[in-house]
């Protein structure tokens, strides 16, 4: 009990660092002349004023952009994510990262403490290169006892930074839904997240940049010397540069790689002919919106979107993995029904969710949202066997589906593609950030995307009416020999179930 008692008092007592020096740096502008500055400057000059978005919903396109820019940049690379993992694509990445800094390339990379759960000594080692500098966002303050440290200063820790930004030489920004681990790039045999970003070129790059510079310079954002209150040695340096490349090497043949390049080459010569112009704009939460109440909006992202100007009339299209709307959500959508307006929302079922807690949230809404007219439809776990993708860019193994991509589709005029889901957490509690990408084109070809084929990847949710009168959800299924309906959540056992609806009787929605 004394050892236990020690132990909880030193993570709980752990405080963050003081005093230590930390420089304020910004966003590179003298980078026209770069290969990425001069690349596009036809389509810039021809579409002036204007922005170009280019949507990457394959994995492996995703990554091939990211891994190609990383190679290409000159200047800078500014890297921001909630999750880093340390396995293929994560080490693809670090890599890459390194071979840019070997190059003489500034490298800026800010990730979130808690989702990352990082490796302080790998931190160390990459911040060790004279060229890079790694941040870790709102820390854990005990290094040793983190979970206790966790508990210690809940509060606190509660507010995490959700953020997805690459940008690189401060001419290409990719933003979306993916962190970096294998799960969101279709290399893992477990799990497929279906998920977006956007690749864009133009002056919303520099709006990119002014936000990843804000998080950058925010107090809440701590050097990983300073938390450690060390450097690493510069033999650490030597050797992880030599594991990843050997491991990188190793990786070089096998059929995720190889793929990985190939695309890559594909998007190098189709260069600017998928893109899509239009006015863009970057949308996101003030960094000190974590010291503040939750529910003081004040910086916040979600109220941000009124300003766009797309005034809604016909048509919104809502894609959201974790969706809590609240009676207050619940109300708008309803409304919008009311007013004549389409409301389809895609979300993940109990077979396909990763959190069950957040379907737990969402199923006591359910039953409103459809019977004020919304569309409503959940994901199947078994989608992957029935998009229409490229054979490479299918997930390695059998892959369970689940949903990821945060995305609105906005009376086929305008779209949203970032990391704001719409619940609790990412409304009030954590920071988030979008892209709104006015096209007219882009608008139409993403809603087509996303409602062509969707009654094979979804079950929709409906009413129906028995013989007795008495009406209660069905879920849906579209077959090639017809349609078939449950009348209990599909694909879950009754134990799954069950524990949902205990978690569903728990006081934690604004948790989710």
């Amino acid at each position: 009990m004394i050892l236990l008692c020690v132990v909880l008092l030193a993570g709980g007592c752990a405080s963050l660092p003081e005093g230590y020096e930390r420089t304020e740096t910004h966003a590179l502008e003298d980078t026209a002349s770069t290969a990425l500055g001069l690349a596009g400057q036809d389509a810039l000059r021809a579409h002036a004023g204007q922005s170009g978005c280019r949507a990457l919903p394959g994995g492996v396109d995703a990554l091939a952009v990211r891994m190609l820019l990383a190679e290409v940049a000159e200047r800078s690379l500014d890297v921001q994510y909630y999750i880093w993992r340390d396995d293929l694509t994560g080490r693809l990445f670090a890599n890459a990262l390194l071979r840019a800094a070997d190059r003489g390339v500034r490298v800026r990379v800010l990730i979130d403490d808690v989702g990352t759960r990082s490796n302080d000594e790998t931190l160390l080692a990459l911040d060790a290169h004279p060229n890079i500098e790694i941040r870790v966002f709102n820390p854990v303050a005990s290094r040793s006892f983190r979970v206790l440290g966790m508990l210690g200063d809940f509060a606190r820790i509660n507010r995490r930074m959700h953020n997805k930004v690459f940008v690189a030489d401060n001419q290409r920004a990719v933003l979306g839904g993916r962190n970096i681990a294998d799960e969101y790039f279709n290399a893992s045999s477990d799990l497929a997240f279906g998920d977006l970003d956007v690749l864009t070129l133009g002056p919303v790059v520099a709006e990119a940049s002014r936000a990843f510079d804000a998080y950058w310079n925010a107090p809440a954002s701590l050097p990983i010397t300073a938390l450690m209150g060390r450097q690493a040695a510069a033999s650490k340096l030597d050797t992880l540069r030599a594991t990843l490349a050997a491991y990188v090497e190793a990786q070089q043949d096998t059929a995720y790689v190889r793929h990985a390049r190939s695309t890559g080459a594909q998007i190098v010569a189709a260069g600017t002919g998928d893109v899509f112009w239009g006015r863009a704009q970057v949308f996101v939460d003030d960094p000190d919106k974590i010291t503040r109440a939750p529910e003081d909006d004040k910086g916040h992202l979600l109220p941000q979107l009124h300003r766009i100007g797309v005034q809604l009339r016909s048509e919104l299209l809502i894609v959201s993995p974790y969706f809590v709307p609240g009676e207050a959500g619940v109300a708008s959508l309803t409304g919008l029904v009311g007013q004549g307006v389409r409301v389809t929302v895609l979300t993940n079922s109990l077979a396909a969710s990763d959190v069950g807690a957040v379907h737990a949230g969402y199923k006591r809404y359910r039953e409103a949202l459809v019977d004020g007219g919304v569309r409503l439809y959940e994901l199947k776990p078994d989608a992957i066997a029935h998009v229409d993708a490229k054979a490479g860019d299918r997930p390695i193994g059998s892959s369970r589906a689940s949903l990821h991509a945060k995305t609105f589709v906005l009376d086929q005029r305008a779209v949203f593609i970032g990391s704001l889901n719409l619940d609790p957490r990412s409304v009030q509690l954590n920071t988030e950030i979008g892209v709104i990408c006015e096209s007219e084109a882009m608008a139409r070809d993403m809603a087509g995307q996303l409602t062509r084929g969707i009654d094979k990847v979804a079950w929709r949710v409906e009413r129906s009416t028995g013989a007795g009168g008495s009406a209660r959800l069905v879920w849906t299924e579209s077959t090639a020999t017809g349609t078939m309906q449950y009348r209990d959540e599909p694909g879950v056992s009754a134990w799954r179930q069950l524990g949902i609806w205990f978690l569903g009787l728990l006081p934690i929605e604004s948790q989710l």
